[in-house]
C-alpha cells in the first residue's frame, strides 16, 4: 500500500509548508509566496506547488503564523444599515479586498447607531485581537464616537468628515451630487429638485450639498428638496407629492430605491419620464439599467472603495504614514430617464 508522503507509516501530522516545498521541489520561500498570491511566481511554478498543496491536503497556520507576526490576519468590520445597497457593496467590497490580501473579516452589524453601541463593538473587536478595524457607519456621530476611545490598532473610517484624528476612504458625493445637478442643468433644465436622503448621514448631507452648490453656481433656485429614508416607499411617497404640484421638470434623487418609487409614482399620474420630468438617480445599482425607463445615475465603485481601505489599512500595519482621506471619483452614467424639458 502506497504510504503518505507526510507520515512515511508513523502517527499522522499536519502537512508543513516544508512538505510542499520538499514535493514540489522548490525552496519553502517560493511556496510561501505562492500562497501569498505573490505576482513574481512563474505559472509552472506555481502549478507545482499548488498540485503538492492539493495532494498534501496542506492548510496554513494562523495560529503558528500569529505568533510569529503577532497578528490575527482579521480586520474588525463595524457596520450599520448593511440592508441598504450601498452600505452592503462596501462591505463586500472591503471583505474581497480584505481576502486577496490574506485576511478573514470579522463583522459587528449595529442595530442601533449610537455612542454606546459603537464604543461596544470596537471593545469587542479588540477583544477577538484584531489587526485593524474598518467602520462603515455612515452617521454624523460615529467619528466623535470614535475618537473617545484609545483604540490602538489602525482605523479606517468609509466617508469620514470631520475628525482628523481616524483616517479613511470615501467616494467623493458631493461631487456626484453635482456631476448630476450639472448635467440636467446642462439639458436646459431650470427647476430642479431633490429627493434627499435622511440628513443624519454623512453621504445624504454631502448629496444635499453638492445638489445646492450646483444650482447655487448657477444662479438656480435651490429650495426644492424632501427627505426620504432611502426606501423605495418612501420615494413613491415623495413623488405622489411632488407629482400634485408639478413644481420641477427635473429630481435629482438621492439614492435608485428612492428612485424607483419616484418613476412608480410619475408613472401612476400620468407624467412622462423623461418627456415631462427627468430624474437622476445614485449608486448604479445592478438593475438600475433595467427601470422603466433605464435610470441615468451617479456611479459609486464599491469594489474601489474596498481595495482603497485596505491599502490604507496595510500601509498603516507597515508603520506608513498618519491618518488621512482617500477619495474615489464617481461616474455619471447616461441612461434614458433625462432629456432637454419640453419647450
Amino acid at each position: 500500500m502506497e504510504r503518505n508522503p507526510v507520515t512515511n507509516g508513523r502517527p499522522p501530522r499536519l502537512p508543513t509548508l516544508e512538505d510542499v516545498a520538499e514535493l514540489a521541489g522548490v525552496s519553502h520561500q517560493t511556496v510561501s509566496r505562492v500562497v501569498n498570491s505573490h505576482p513574481n511566481v512563474s505559472s509552472g511554478t506555481r502549478g507545482r506547488v499548488e498540485a503538492a498543496i492539493a495532494a498534501l491536503g496542506y492548510r496554513r497556520n494562523t495560529a503558528a503564523r500569529s505568533l510569529v507576526t503577532r497578528r490575527s490576519q482579521t480586520i474588525g468590520v463595524l457596520g450599520s444599515e448593511l440592508s441598504q445597497y450601498g452600505p452592503a457593496n462596501t462591505l463586500l467590497g472591503v471583505e474581497r479586498a480584505a481576502r486577496d490580501a490574506g485576511y478573514f473579516v470579522s463583522v459587528a452589524a449595529l442595530r442601533e447607531v449610537n455612542r454606546d453601541a459603537i464604543l461596544d463593538a470596537v471593545r469587542h473587536f479588540l477583544n477577538q485581537s484584531v489587526d485593524g478595524i474598518v467602520v462603515i457607519v455612515p452617521h454624523l456621530e460615529t467619528l466623535a464616537a470614535l475618537a473617545e476611545l484609545p483604540i490602538g490598532v489602525p482605523v479606517v473610517a468609509v466617508g469620514p468628515t470631520g475628525n482628523d484624528s481616524v483616517g479613511g476612504v470615501k467616494v467623493d458625493q458631493r461631487r456626484g451630487a453635482e456631476l448630476a445637478v450639472e448635467h440636467l442643468i446642462g439639458q436646459g433644465h431650470v427647476r430642479i429638485g431633490h429627493v434627499a436622503g435622511p440628513q443624519d448621514w454623512i453621504d445624504a448631507v454631502a448629496r444635499a450639498e453638492g445638489w445646492r452648490g450646483a444650482l447655487d453656481s448657477a444662479g438656480l433656485e435651490a429650495d426644492l428638496i424632501i427627505e426620504g429614508d432611502w426606501s423605495a416607499g418612501s420615494g413613491y411617497e415623495i413623488g405622489r407629492r411632488l407629482a400634485a404640484g408639478r413644481s420641477a421638470t427635473a429630481l435629482f434623487v438621492g439614492n435608485d430605491q428612492m428612485a424607483l418609487g419616484v418613476l412608480r409614482a410619475l408613472n401612476e399620474a400620468g407624467i412622462k419620464v423623461p418627456g415631462d420630468v427627468s430624474v437622476v438617480g445614485f449608486d448604479d445599482q445592478p438593475e438600475a439599467g433595467y427601470f422603466s425607463p433605464p435610470l441615468t445615475v451617479v456611479r459609486q465603485d464599491f469594489e474601489e472603495l474596498g481595495r482603497r481601505c485596505m491599502d490604507m489599512m496595510l500601509t498603516a500595519f507597515d508603520g506608513k504614514g498618519g491618518p488621512r482621506t482617500l477619495v474615489v471619483e464617481p461616474e455619471l452614467v447616461l441612461r434614458s430617464s433625462t432629456a432637454p424639458p419640453v419647450r
